[in-house]
């Protein structure tokens, strides 16, 4: 039986996350069942979980992880952290040519890098099997409810990285009364999901998309829009599933007989760039453009973003910016003027303890049986970006990105 020994490394991205891959009871779960694996957590004063957590639970805390096999971080790890011919298991946002990790790609070919992408982790169905998502769905939609109380006083809410747990949250709901808002989330997948437990916590209604239209509510509804009632071909008004997920290009925006009617916008969709927008610059300069917050967990960046006044992500710190509709600029938050922008791009991170314990039962159930397999893993070998100094071939069309401007490590 071949050893393998796992290390969790400390994050090293500016601002710090505070997520990890395996909690300290979950790892020395996987040495209990795995008795083939020793592990080490690289010592971190930003964790969620603490170093003397780790140590409880019999795992050891070290400085340096050079003699691991296999190492799992969450975001981005920092080119001079690299360490040559591991394998690493992070998210590398490179797989759709980010400009911003060109180089970090081109460093990991340099130093013979087996890259795992969790995003790229699928199932049989092309599924992804790992994820954030719901837990950025649920933050997201807590600070949605956060930035309207904040707005117009109606209410007052905690921010969740103050609370540092779901349960806690849905507590508090039961103590607010809630005003009379229509709001619209889009999409149906994980992070929508997660939108949808903290309404439904909060005693949010779901309606049928029609209703916010027809009729008035004196408590506050939701509608789902997903892609179909989102878009709709441009020569005949029809929808195809299949056709549009393969090319967009042919469809436009059907969301705009709602715009007067909804007050509160979460976006929770995956969006194609080469898909229309939602909704125009214009279109939000209208006088009957009802929507006066946005949660934009999605946090595509304008100008090639489904909401135009996206014009950066937000941070835990400073969660909103204000949009004026006249000038299509930045401006200060919560004047009576704005459109509110939350768009914070690590949402997960407000209840990280939550998120990673969710993460950490995917990793144990999925991806860890596939990295102990005496034959090679399919799945791992699919979601593998870089391996042996290369590309690896499902990867071949990110050719032209890295071989682009060159780089010295």
């Amino acid at each position: 039986m071949q050893k393998i020994k796992i290390g969790i490394i400390k994050e090293g991205k500016t601002p710090p996350d505070t997520r990890v891959v395996l909690s300290p009871k979950q790892c020395a779960m996987l040495m209990q069942q795995f008795p083939q694996i020793d592990m080490c957590v690289q010592a971190s004063p930003n964790r969620c979980f603490t170093n003397e957590e780790y140590v409880k639970e019999g795992i050891t805390i070290t400085e340096q992880v050079n003699d691991c096999d296999v190492l799992l971080g969450v975001k981005e790890v920092p080119i001079t952290e690299l360490i040559d011919n591991k394998t690493y298991f992070f998210f590398s946002h490179t797989i759709k040519k980010q400009p911003y990790n060109q180089k970090l790609l081109q460093a990991v070919v340099q130093k013979n890098i087996r890259l795992i992408d969790y995003e790229c982790l699928v199932n049989e169905q092309g599924e992804r099997i790992i994820a954030f998502g719901h837990w950025a769905g649920v933050v997201g939609a807590h600070n949605a409810l956060w930035t309207w109380g904040k707005k117009f006083d109606q209410f007052s809410l905690p921010r969740a990285i103050e609370v540092n747990a779901l349960k806690d949250l849905k507590d508090i709901y039961q103590t607010i009364d809630f005003p009379p808002i229509n709001i619209a989330v889009t999409g149906g997948g994980r992070v929508a999901n997660g939108v949808f437990e903290i309404l439904e916590a909060a005693g949010i209604q779901k309606v049928a998309d029609e209703a916010v239209i027809d009729q008035t509510f004196n408590h506050p509804v939701y509608i789902q829009l997903d892609t179909e009632e989102l878009f709709a071909r441009k020569k005949d008004n029809g929808y195809d599933q299949t056709e549009f997920y393969a090319d967009p290009t042919g469809y436009k925006s059907i969301i705009h007989p709602y715009l007067p009617y909804i007050d509160l916008f979460i976006n929770a969709i995956y969006w194609n760039p080469k898909a229309p927008k939602f909704w125009s610059l214009e279109a939000m300069q209208q006088p009957d453009f009802g929507i006066k917050v946005i949660a934009d967990i999605t946090c595509d960046i304008a100008p090639e973003a489904s909401i135009p006044s996206t014009l950066k992500a937000s941070t835990i710190v400073e969660p909103v910016y204000g949009f004026d509709v006249k000038t299509h600029q930045e401006t200060e938050a919560f004047k009576s003027d704005t459109i509110e922008v939350m768009a914070i791009d690590n949402l997960p991170n407000e209840l990280p303890r939550d998120a990673s314990e969710n993460f950490g039962s995917m990793f144990l159930e999925e991806v860890l049986p596939e990295l102990v397999k005496p034959e090679k893993s399919t799945m791992l070998y699919k979601a593998s970006i870089t391996q042996q100094g290369n590309l690896n071939q499902p990867f071949e069309y990110l050719r032209d990105y890295l071989e682009e401007g060159s780089l010295t490590v």
